[in-house]
């Protein structure tokens, strides 16, 4: 910052007031008691009277500060000027005077205007002295910062702040009417809120920061006499550097601390005391933004916030001006990072994965019913890259050649909430979870049967050389996780097992492009080109089959935030970082509040629910799960539970949503550098990570139940008998059943009392759902009796041939 211009006089021939005011400024110097106003009137009349005198409201920059949940823990603060204004009651008095001392000492015997000082600065300034001085009062330099704060435009601050006659008439104007609206205690309250201190501070709360780490309530008459001395020229007087050292120092002791003496503000003794007193020669840091967090775990956590406070239209219409408001509105905000869950989650990642390995365990979690995001981990610290100590180059080979560096240990990119470059991570089947809502709102039950099959011919059609393609034809062909899986499955089972032969059939019968639709209503974003296409265009999304395994992009929130929905009755809540912000008049804004929509309806997220229960090894209430993916989830977090494993092809993506009545964690084990990587991910590593962090959040509260559908036909659908076929032929026995209205199939042979090659019965028996696939298990008689002492067998022996 430039020195305080003392030359404002120098141009007598441009000075307004100079013709006029001459004979009345020496005058003045020779009789002090006149009044500003009578020689306002002599000097220039009407035109003095015409300058405004009512200076705008405004309101100087403010830190903004975010905490945790807790409303106690500070994660970082936003700031485009340092400052932080503070009550004259919380300012030590010997600030307050050490401010008069250095910068107008007679600040409380004038109207706004020093006449005295204004005479003697122009006589000074007019002769040929190398030393020019100024005539500000406080009162005058208050309006000064008040103009420029206040413009709306740039000319408008460069009237406000350069060297001319007329700017330094309009500050008189204004000063005396500010004298006349405030008393000189508020004048000097907000002066000392205002003015800059060098070091990037403005305003004694700042200055008290970071020179000496204290209150400005607490500040020594010493330190007060630094910090005042500072005004005059923040850059010149910086005691940071050995010049600026040392002429504060002599500014403190041989011009302010003896001012105060004077002034009676100190006694002699005090004053030789606070000479005595250190001046710091290094500044405390002030961390400014997401790259400063007091924890760098809480980094990605602090990102999310910057990035939806820059989309929220509340504040302002530009990203600029949300930008500015965030940086200067003084916001007190309380955001949703639960920091007991946040660490528990960090510990837990490192459990199972080390900063420097080359793959990312990304969790995040969600609360539902509301969306608000309780915490956002990963095994990367959320730092810029240090250049003493780069990160090592990307694991990608073509990115390491050019030159490019890894995201690991260190990086600032949204790697779980998606942003910037990243558009998140294909997840697999955890998208099977849409495919059974979009199946349930078409009117089919839980109960729904399928016949998997090991390789299922779908209808979808891509490319004839793709290794998906049926032999031949171009027709898609998907197969399970390992081959084998066939069976006769329903959504309970299927999902449990994570069947792919079962969701792509029962895709086609619902329709693809409603499948996609669920999961535009569940929050997925769809950032990448291709996907966002297919999601905007129903006919095209009717031929993504694979949208069911999960080849489209997300993020962690994105799928946390989606199972909440389901835990939350079907109410979609928009993923938020905050729980309350508060102006600086104490004013709560609804900005950040849920914003919840019904996503499905309340039956279709219980039933689905139900579904999801069985993968993480709970038990079903409406259905039998056969089967889990994770079952150490259940008793690990100890509470009923649900969720879904998905793995990718290749098992480039390993992913564990699990979740309770409380709260839903997505966890992705991904390489966010090279999403084409050689490497396979391991559910070991991904799943422990999940369920640990759920259990540890989970411990101590009551166990809360998941609530049935009051509709219980979505889970069982329309059930209907099943003809008693015992011991009828296999043609009798389809004829009767077929006719029945359900489906049959042939399953393998069992033992029975009926003969050999009839129907032993049906799987299942009893009763089914309207149009389901029934099993006849042919009979294969009954099996040999037990051999008989010595080995041959009880009972008479059989004739021969037969």
């Amino acid at each position: 910052m430039r020195r305080r211009d003392h030359n404002i006089f120098a141009n007598a021939t441009s000075l307004l007031i100079c013709g006029l005011l001459a004979g009345v400024v020496v005058a003045a110097a020779a009789f002090p008691a006149a009044a500003m106003s009578g020689l306002a009137a002599k000097a220039g009349g009407e035109t003095f009277a015409q300058l405004p005198s009512e200076l705008k409201d405004f309101s100087s920059p403010q830190i903004t500060r975010i905490y945790a949940s807790d409303n106690k823990t500070q994660i970082s603060q936003f700031y485009d000027e340092f400052r932080s204004d503070v009550p004259l009651k919380d300012i030590a008095k010997p600030m307050r005077d050490a401010m008069v001392a250095a910068e107008d000492r007679e600040f409380f015997n004038h109207n706004g205007v020093d006449l005295k000082g204004v005479a003697r600065a122009f006589v000074n300034n007019s002769g040929k002295s190398d030393s020019k001085q100024g005539a500000s009062t406080i009162t005058m330099q208050y309006v000064r910062m008040s103009l420029a704060y206040s413009a709306t435009n740039p000319q408008e601050v460069v009237d406000a702040t350069k060297d001319s006659p007329k700017r330094k008439i309009t500050e008189m104007k204004y000063a005396l009417q500010v004298e006349k609206e405030l008393t000189k205690d508020q004048i000097l309250e907000r002066y000392l809120n205002i003015v800059p201190f060098g070091n990037q501070t403005y305003g004694v709360f700042a200055a008290s920061q970071v020179y000496f780490n204290k209150k400005p309530k607490d500040l020594t008459p010493g330190q007060a006499a630094m910090l005042a001395g500072m005004v005059k020229a923040p850059t010149s007087f910086n005691p940071v550097i050995k010049e600026g050292y040392d002429q504060i120092k002599q500014r403190r002791d041989n011009y302010i601390l003896p001012a105060m003496v004077e002034m009676g503000s100190l006694t002699q003794a005090q004053a030789d005391k606070a000479k005595k007193e250190a001046i710091p020669r290094q500044v405390r840091p002030v961390g400014n933004g997401c790259v400063s967090v007091a924890n760098n775990n809480w980094g990605f956590f602090c990102d999310y916030f910057y990035r939806w406070w820059m989309s929220q239209e509340a504040f302002g219409a530009t990203p600029y001006d949300r930008e500015r408001r965030l940086k200067s509105g003084g916001y007190r905000i309380t955001t949703t990072m639960n920091i007991e869950a946040q660490s528990d989650a960090r510990k837990r990642i490192a459990d199972h994965i080390a900063e420097m390995d080359k793959n990312a365990l990304l969790l995040a979690a969600t609360e539902p019913g509301t969306g608000k995001v309780r915490l956002l981990a990963a095994n990367r610290k959320y730092k810029l890259p240090d250049p003493a100590h780069p990160n090592p180059l990307s694991s990608d080979k073509k990115k390491a050649k050019a030159g490019v560096r890894a995201t690991y240990p260190n990086t600032t990119n949204p790697l779980l909430s998606g942003g910037g470059d990243i558009s998140g991570y294909q997840a697999g089947s955890v998208f099977k979870i849409f495919t059974i809502i979009a199946a349930l709102e078409k009117g089919y039950p839980l109960a729904y049967p399928i016949k998997a099959e090991k390789r299922y011919k779908s209808g979808y059609i891509i490319d004839r050389g793709n290794d998906s393609a049926c032999p031949g034809t171009h027709f898609w062909c998907p197969s399970n996780s390992g081959g084998g899986g066939e069976g006769l499955y329903n959504m309970h089972s299927a999902f449990a097992k994570s069947i792919n032969t079962y969701f792509v059939p029962l895709e086609e019968q619902v329709g693809a492009e409603n499948v996609v639709a669920v999961a535009k209503r569940f929050g997925v974003q769809f950032r990448v080109g291709q996907d966002a296409k297919f999601a905007n265009d129903p006919v095209s999304a009717n031929q993504w089959g694979a949208f069911t395994l999960g080849v489209s992009a997300s993020t962690p929130l994105d799928m946390a935030n989606a199972y909440a929905t389901l835990a939350g009755d079907g109410m979609y809540c928009e993923p938020t970082p905050v729980e309350q912000i508060t102006t600086q008049d104490g004013d709560k804004l609804d900005v950040g509040k849920p914003r919840c929509i019904r996503a499905t309806s309340k039956d279709v997220a219980r039933a689905a629910l139900d579904a999801a229960r069985c993968p993480v090894g709970d038990s079903a209430q409406m259905g039998a799960c056969n089967g889990a993916t994770a079952r150490q989830t259940k008793s690990t977090v100890k509470h009923p539970v649900f969720g879904k494993t998905g793995t990718t092809d290749a098992d480039k993506t390993a992913a564990l949503i699990a979740g309770t009545t409380s709260l839903v964690i997505a966890g992705y084990l991904v390489n966010p550098d090279w999403p084409d990587h050689r490497d396979r991910m391991s559910h070991d590593i991904v799943n422990p990570a999940v369920y640990q962090t759920l259990g540890d959040f989970m411990k101590g509260k009551p166990k809360e139940q998941f609530k049935e559908p009051e509709n219980r036909k979505i889970a069982y659908g329309d059930q209907r008998s099943i003809p008693s076929v015992t011991c009828d032929s296999i043609d009798d026995a389809r004829s009767r059943i077929e006719g029945a209205g359900f489906e049959v199939s042939i399953g393998s042979e069992v033992e029975s009392d009926c003969p050999v090659g009839t129907a032993a019965g049906t799987s299942p028996d009893g009763r089914t759902i309207k149009g389901g696939y029934v099993t006849i298990n042919p009979s294969k008689g009954k099996a040999a009796p037990p051999p008989g002492p010595g080995g041959q067998p009880s009972g008479p022996p059989k004739p021969p041939g037969r």
